[in-house]
C-alpha cells in the first residue's frame, strides 16, 4: 500500500512546502492538496516549489474540476511540471464542489468530466487530441505521463470511473462503503473491457494519531460535513432507497446547509449534525495500532493508497508516527537474507 498526505494550501505557502518536505522525509509517496482558488492559494504554483525542494514525492490536487480551468491550460501545467521535475504529478479530478459553488456555479456534467479527463490526459502525456474541432498537441512536450484519478460517489460517476479512470479517489474512510464502491468501479471496468485490477484505489480520510477521542472527533468532524455535500447531491438525484448504501445517506437527515467559508476546517459549525459514530467510521483515529488495524481492512478490500487529511492540530506528530510505525507495518517486508 502507498500513502499520501492531504492539505489545504493555506498561507503562508512555505508552510505547505514544509509539510510536503516533511511528508517525503517520513516516506509518504504522494502529497495532495485541495484546489479551490478563492478559498486557498493557487496549488500549481506551490507544486512547482514542492517539486524543486523534494526528490521523489508526487503532487496533485484532491481534487480539481473541469469548470474553473481551461482543460488545455490544465494539461499544459502538468506537462510543464513533468518536463521540469520528471513525471512526479498526478491529477485528481471530479465534477466540482467548493471551487464552483463559491462562485454560485454548479458541478459539471458527467459528460464534461469524461471529455475533460481524455483531453487533459492525452495532452499532458505528450499525445495529440481532438478538442473543439481541432487536433492539438504540445510541440515542446516529450515523454510526459499523467494519470487521471477520478473522485466519485454516485452510481453513474462510479461507472464513469471504472470506464476511464486510472485511479479512483473515495473521500470516505468507511470500510463497508469503500468495499461497495471499489466493487462497483471494478464491475464497470470489467464491463468496459478493462482490467479491473489495473485501476488504483485511494481511500482519503482524516488521519489523527492520539488518545483523546473527544478531541480527535471534534478536530475531524468537518469531514462528515464535507462528505455530506456530495451525499446530499446523490440523495437529491437517487433518493434514499436507491443503489447507494444506506450508511452513507442516513446521517445527512439533520444537515441544515453548509458554509463554504469554513470548508474543510476543524471546528466547522455546520458539521455539528455529524454524529460521533460517523466520525469514527469515516475517519482514521486513535493510536498507531488503531490506524494499522483499519488500514489493513482497507488493503483487504483492494485499496492501493491511503491518503490522510491533515486539517487538524496534530500534523507533524501524525506524520512522524505514520513514518516510524504505521507505514512500515503496512508495507511489504523484505529480509536482507532469506
Amino acid at each position: 500500500m502507498e500513502f499520501g498526505a492531504v492539505v489545504q494550501t493555506n498561507p503562508p505557502a512555505a508552510r505547505t512546502v514544509g509539510l510536503a518536505k516533511l511528508s517525503e522525509q517520513y516516506g509518504f509517496d504522494y502529497f495532495w492538496t485541495f484546489d479551490s482558488h478563492l478559498l486557498w492559494q493557487e496549488p500549481y504554483v506551490i507544486y512547482s516549489q514542492i517539486l524543486a525542494e523534494t526528490h521523489k514525492i508526487k503532487v496533485g490536487p484532491m481534487v480539481t474540476n473541469p469548470a474553473t480551468r481551461d482543460w488545455t491550460v490544465t494539461a499544459s501545467v502538468y506537462a510543464t511540471l513533468n518536463e521540469m521535475y520528471g513525471n512526479r504529478t498526478v491529477c485528481g479530478i471530479g465534477r466540482g464542489d467548493s471551487a464552483v459553488r463559491v462562485t454560485n456555479g454548479a458541478p459539471t456534467t458527467l459528460k464534461a468530466l469524461r471529455e475533460s479527463i481524455h483531453v487533459i490526459r492525452e495532452l499532458a502525456s505528450s499525445r495529440a487530441v481532438e478538442y473543439n474541432g481541432a487536433t492539438l498537441q504540445f510541440p515542446w512536450s516529450h515523454g510526459s505521463e499523467l494519470e487521471m484519478w477520478v473522485a466519485a460517489y454516485g452510481p453513474l460517476a462510479l461507472k464513469l470511473t471504472g470506464e476511464v479512470g486510472d485511479g479512483f479517489i473515495l473521500q470516505c474512510g468507511d470500510v463497508d462503503i469503500a468495499k461497495w464502491m471499489i466493487e462497483t468501479v471494478r464491475t464497470a471496468a470489467s464491463n468496459a473491457g478493462r482490467d479491473p485490477l489495473a485501476i488504483k484505489f485511494c481511500i482519503a480520510a482524516p488521519m489523527y494519531i492520539g488518545t483523546d477521542w473527544e478531541h480527535m472527533r471534534d478536530q475531524c468532524r468537518w469531514f462528515g460535513g464535507m462528505v455530506g455535500n456530495h451525499v446530499a447531491d446523490i440523495v437529491a438525484k437517487y433518493g434514499t432507497d436507491g443503489a447507494v448504501p444506506q450508511a452513507l445517506t442516513d446521517y445527512i437527515a439533520g444537515r441544515e446547509g453548509y458554509d463554504y467559508n469554513q470548508h474543510g476546517q476543524a471546528g466547522n459549525t455546520h458539521a455539528a449534525f455529524v454524529p460521533d459514530e460517523i466520525v469514527d467510521r469515516f475517519c482514521v483515529l486513535g493510536t498507531a495500532k488503531d490506524h494499522i488495524e483499519k488500514l489493513e481492512q482497507y488493503r483487504e478490500i483492494g485499496c492501493t493508497q491511503f491518503a490522510g487529511y491533515l486539517q487538524h492540530d496534530n500534523k507533524e506528530e501524525t506524520l512522524r508516527v505514520y513514518g516510524e510505525t504505521v507505514m512500515p507495518a503496512l508495507r511489504e517486508h523484505i529480509t536482507a537474507k532469506a
